[in-house]
């Protein structure tokens, strides 16, 4: 692996990790009431979870068998997910009143 791509794995990792940090945030907040989620969020971050996993040991397993890059393929359907999930609770926003 050349030292551009270890640097980019490093990069979504780390963005991968304030996204985490930032989504169980706001779920949290959200199980106290201090955060607009819905109702299913709940089963929500647990079957996502799943189907996420599932999809990175594809990725990785596909990667593996033609010569690519499987810690890359690995990470990018939870970076995907993470992604989503900050985009999405971040545009809810804290409960006001």
């Amino acid at each position: 692996m050349s030292p551009a791509a270890l640097i980019r794995l490093q990069m979504q990792m780390a963005m991968m990790t304030m996204e985490v940090s930032a989504v169980i945030w706001m779920r949290m907040m959200g199980m106290a009431g201090a955060w607009n989620v819905t109702g299913g969020e709940n089963k929500r971050m647990v079957r996502e979870k799943q189907l996420a996993f599932v999809k990175s040991a594809q990725g990785a397993s596909l990667a593996a068998m033609s010569g690519r890059d499987v810690a890359a393929a690995a990470l990018r359907p939870l970076r995907q997910k993470t992604r989503a999930n900050a985009s999405r609770l971040a545009k809810r926003g804290p409960k006001l009143r």
